[in-house]
């Protein structure tokens, strides 16, 4: 069984080019359920075994999540963890198993962080600059952050993965790697370059082509949990609401793009959104709040 996870798991990462991550996060779920079934059965499941496996024994193992305090989001990852593995099975393994597709996954609301208030954003340079006053490059680099994730509507993980190489010149599109290392252009607007550019102006080290665009103070590549506390320390400091993250950075972009009529094929293009449906939440947006940030906040709203 061991030696079919770890080929799943492959799979995953050199065919679907899953991230880590993701494929760490199948995996558990995977031995999870084999661990269950183990519970359950009596014995530990070989490999043959999967084709057997009933819609009861399914399940009695989302109840059983659910006596563990483990929420529906986690269940549905659970579920859609196992049905991945049962297709892989059945393509490459010859174990099919008819039961799994009777089993539904627990529904659970689709959410958005609500957009970030135009004053807040405006406030947003100047707290900046207060908390980061005895290190101007930090705050530089802060408000560069802020800008890129506001100005080209980048997931964090894709903002802290460029590299200098990949602005350099300063182009008016830039190329972004994103999620199951799928590329798409991104235009970049002049004025989220001359953040970038001031903060590479005064940044003490990092400036290989092939080092990080945004570092640490200690000169390390800069981690995503570094940036959530520059988002953190933000909002503590101007007193905004919990929903004041990163991805409301993001948020804010596709927000105002729509209310100015971008369509929603073009702005899941901009986001990388897989799925349509991902793009359309944004539709359940208050429209008259969506162009009050855009005429207030947003960098294009200058050009």
């Amino acid at each position: 069984m061991n030696e079919l996870i770890a080929e799943f798991i492959g799979y995953l990462v050199g065919v679907k080019n899953y991230s880590d991550h993701t494929a760490t996060g199948y995996e558990k779920d995977i031995r999870d359920f084999i661990g269950f079934c183990t519970d359950f059965n009596g014995a530990r499941p070989l490999p043959a075994d999967l084709a057997n496996i009933d819609t009861i024994c399914f399940r009695a193992y989302l109840a059983n999540r659910q006596r563990r305090g483990l929420g529906h989001a986690s269940t549905a990852r659970a579920l859609s963890s196992l049905r991945g593995f049962y297709r892989f099975l059945g393509k490459n393994c010859g174990i099919k198993n008819e039961a799994i597709g009777l089993i539904s996954a627990p529904k659970i609301p689709r959410k958005l962080s609500k957009a970030i208030a135009p004053v807040d954003v405006e406030n947003m340079h100047d707290a900046i600059s207060e908390i980061d006053a005895r290190e101007p490059w930090i705050a530089a680099r802060d408000w560069a952050l802020v800008v890129l994730l506001f100005g080209c509507g980048l997931r964090i993980s894709e903002a802290l993965g460029l590299k200098n190489k990949d602005i350099a010149g300063f182009p008016e599109v830039l190329r972004i790697t994103g999620k199951g290392k799928k590329e798409r252009l991104v235009p970049v607007l002049p004025a989220v370059w001359g953040a970038i550019e001031k903060y590479m102006r005064l940044r003490p080290f990092g400036n290989g082509m092939d080092d990080a665009l945004f570092r640490s103070v200690r000169g390390l590549p800069m981690s995503a949990r570094m940036a959530e506390k520059v988002i953190e320390a933000l909002r503590h400091y101007l007193q905004l609401p919990d929903y004041v993250t990163p991805h409301a950075l993001r948020h804010t972009f596709a927000t105002a793009l729509l209310a100015d009529g971008a369509d929603l094929r073009s702005l899941q293009e901009l986001l990388g959104h897989s799925s349509l449906s991902t793009t359309q939440l944004y539709t359940r947006v208050n429209m008259a709040e969506i162009t009050d940030i855009y005429a207030n906040a947003h960098p294009r709203a200058n050009d």
